[in-house]
């Protein structure tokens, strides 16, 4: 039987990041394939370690009690314990953890981790943390049967660990998102076309600040509207956001409901997405799903995403360069409209990710990589 074990996520069904989406995705995906798929689910509360099925997938619900970084740890921790005692592939999303990976040591099991972006190159972590993130990077690389990068420069980064032998570059994938009536918008005082959309984190790495103070430089005949959750009462940077920001910049919080958000995405003029550290982010693989013309921060990860279909910015006069060509003409950018839609079905597709993430963990259950992770520390 074809096994596999999905650790590093908070679980199934998805209501947080990424991960937790392609875990969803991934495992409704195998289990029809006669994949037997488990997913570790964490559980807040104190108790024992349950079981049940969801559409097929095993899921393992591990409780934790404790909360914030610590309860993470705990919960990795707990999870590799039980996953280490059963036969099978394990893959592993995320390596902040990774240094428990030793307790896989002489159990010949395959273990598979996807190493995510450059975690401690984030300007929110403090020094400690920054080098906790490192040594579990070298500690993922070391101990890891195989490697999985979601983005070519990912993998050019890890090989300085890692040979190349043993790292696969297997981006993000997104549906593709149909244009969705525009019966949403007025809720939000918007019209479509008259706003430029931001949806990510707010964190410094994403250039919120700068694309706020760039948009905020003059008066506008168009909107910016940012998702996401801000307090400005409790944390510094959010509070220098808002602070930056015009009358025409538009905070309406964090929205989870899917549908509302690909209605703002489809009939946005422009998505913005400043992210700097890190690979694929889903964020732009949806964007470019939507068919958005996209405003990308200029590094090497965005570039190889994006290519053509978008326009870059290094900084706020960059950015304000751009706001002022969008303020002048709305259509101004709607020529990268089918070049994105062109880049997602060449390369971000779930069919061509999902299967070439099969292909691989069926590759590694059939012994193709070196099961002794202990070897690659030479």
């Amino acid at each position: 039987m074809k096994v596999l074990r999905i650790l590093g996520t908070r679980g199934v069904p998805a209501s947080h990041g990424g991960f937790e989406t392609f875990a969803e995705q991934f495992a409704r995906y195998l289990a029809p394939r006669g994949w037997r798929v488990t997913v570790y689910c964490q559980r807040e509360g104190c108790g024992a370690i349950s079981e049940d099925m969801w559409h097929g997938i095993r899921r393992v619900h591990v409780p934790v009690t404790e909360q914030g970084p610590l309860g993470t740890i705990i919960y990795d921790w707990k999870c590799i314990v039980h996953a280490r005692r059963e036969p099978g592939v394990i893959l592993t999303l995320g390596y902040n953890t990774a240094f428990f990976s030793l307790l896989y040591l002489g159990r010949g099991l395959a273990h598979l981790m996807n190493m995510d972006g450059i975690e401690y190159q984030r300007a929110k972590w403090s020094w400690p943390v920054k080098v906790w993130f490192y040594l579990n990077e070298i500690a993922g690389c070391k101990l890891s049967t195989h490697l999985i990068a979601d983005n070519p420069h990912i993998k050019t980064h890890l090989l300085r660990w890692a040979k190349a032998s043993r790292v696969t570059m297997i981006p993000y994938a997104s549906k593709p998102v149909t244009c969705a009536w525009a019966d949403v918008l007025p809720q939000y005082a918007l019209v479509a076309k008259r706003y430029a959309l931001i949806i990510a984190r707010p964190e410094p790495e994403n250039s919120i600040l700068e694309l706020v103070q760039a948009f905020s430089q003059k008066p506008r005949r168009l909107k910016l509207v940012i998702l996401g959750n801000y307090r400005p009462d409790e944390n510094s940077f959010h509070r220098r956001v808002r602070e930056a920001a015009s009358d025409e910049v538009c905070f309406p919080g964090a929205i989870y409901d899917s549908q509302t958000v690909d209605v703002l995405r489809c009939h946005a003029a422009l998505y913005l997405h400043g992210h700097q550290v890190g690979g694929t982010n889903p964020s732009l693989i949806e964007a470019l799903a939507a068919g958005m013309p996209v405003m990308a921060h200029d590094n090497r990860f965005n570039r190889w995403v994006a290519e053509d279909a978008a326009v870059y910015f290094r900084g706020v006069v960059d950015a304000s360069r751009i706001f002022d060509e969008l303020d002048n003409q709305a259509d101004a950018f709607s020529a990268l409209s089918p070049l994105a839609l062109a880049r997602h079905a060449a390369c971000f597709t779930p069919e061509k990710v999902l299967a070439d993430y099969e292909t691989l963990i069926l590759a590694a259950a059939q012994g193709a990589f070196d099961r002794a992770p202990v070897s690659t520390l030479s």
